[in-house]
């Protein structure tokens, strides 16, 4: 009997499945990802150039689903519907990666330096890591405001009404903890371009 019931997993539509999930059922939300989890993280794979990073994406594109599960019409699209998720996570990913690196290269010594020897990749991953570990030590009342604007790119606005105060009051701390940065920072960019 068991069995039985594996092969009606297995041959339920996504939509039965998610039927079930709803109600409770944990092996429709297992066997829908056993169904979609390859082609989700092969799709993300190809997007990222790494594995880790899509796997990852997968996971939480799954989780989403499932916490949202609710707001899924059943159409015969589920698939569709995860390569959304997916795609909504890797640009919101990739958008934090970019404001990052420019929050990173903000501290960089000017350009017109010669290009960066081969390992460059590496040189800048340590440049990313310190930037973090400047930004981590720096008091929360500064550090929250220039992660909200820089990384994950709230306006203002935005940022005023999450932290209860006035948008002069972000920009000053904005601006504040960019010296501290820089401050803080300026020691390893002067040994490098010296």
């Amino acid at each position: 009997m068991g069995g039985h019931v594996v092969d009606d997993y297995k041959t339920a539509s996504d939509d039965r499945l998610v039927e079930r999930g709803r109600s409770g059922d944990p092996a429709a939300w297992g066997e829908i990802v056993e169904r979609h989890k390859d082609c989700l993280v092969n799709y993300l794979t190809r997007m990222t150039a790494d594995r880790t990073v899509a796997e990852d994406l997968a996971q939480e594109a799954f989780l989403r689903f499932f916490q949202k599960a609710d707001r899924y019409r059943p159409r015969g699209k589920l698939r569709a519907y995860l390569f959304r998720i997916a795609s909504n996570l890797l640009r919101s990913q990739q958008r934090r990666q970019r404001r990052w690196q420019l929050l990173s290269a903000r501290f960089v010594p000017p350009t017109g330096e010669p290009p960066p020897p081969p390992g460059g990749e590496m040189l800048e991953r340590e440049r990313d890591r310190l930037v973090a570990a400047a930004v981590a030590r720096l008091p929360h009342r500064f550090r929250a405001p220039i992660v909200l604007f820089n990384v994950e790119g709230w306006s203002y606005r935005e940022i005023a009404e999450a932290l209860g105060c006035r948008e002069g009051t972000v920009k000053s701390r904005i601006h504040r903890a960019r010296r501290l940065l820089r401050r803080e920072l300026q020691p390893y960019w002067a040994e490098e371009a010296g």
